[in-house]
């Protein structure tokens, strides 16, 4: 597993590089045979060391994010959700008893089939309005949403502003493959 650190608001040093290559070569058991490449950033803010990991699959993406006052306990805080996470559906897989290990999982995902309980219960249409993203965010908070669907005035693409976790917006912007 290749793992490519970046850094804000602090700098990445040799032995926290050895550290997380350490760390995250604990979860390769899982992906036998697979080249993976996983992206660790390391975010200091006010005092707060925060680690977020993403490693993208074929039609999955593990995602782990940890916050404390050291930056080594928040990597060992990610590696560890990221191990609870494979490890949880990889039992799952396993119960059907279909797959015998989570690589092949990865190399052979297909869509789940629906679940009958799962049903969509209401359907709301909405015209959408050509706006910038500081728009779409003042109509977000006036209708006390998490997220607000528009249009962008500039690239004519549908896009969603969204309230992060840390009161700050996040923005996606959806592309065609």
């Amino acid at each position: 597993m290749r793992i490519n650190v970046k850094a804000k608001n602090t700098q990445v040093t040799e032995p926290l590089t050895d550290y997380i290559n350490k760390r995250f070569s604990k979860l390769e058991k899982y992906f036998v045979d697979a080249d993976l490449a996983g992206t660790v950033t390391l975010i200091v803010e006010k005092g707060i060391h925060r680690v977020e990991a993403t490693i993208p699959l074929n039609r999955y993406i593990l995602r782990a994010e940890e916050n404390s006052n050291d930056m080594y306990a928040s990597i060992d805080g990610v590696v560890d959700k990221l191990e609870r996470q494979i490890r949880k559906y990889k039992t799952k897989v396993n119960r059907k008893g279909k797959v015998q290990t989570f690589a092949e999982v990865v190399a052979d995902a297909e869509p789940a089939p629906a679940v009958e309980d799962e049903k969509v219960i209401k359907t709301k249409t909405f015209a959408l309005k050509p706006m910038d993203e500081e728009e779409a965010i003042m109509q977000m908070e006036l209708l006390e949403h998490d997220f607000f669907v528009f249009l962008d005035a500039e690239s004519n693409g549908v896009n969603v502003v969204y309230k992060r976790k840390d009161g700050q917006y996040g923005l996606i912007v959806p592309t065609i493959d």
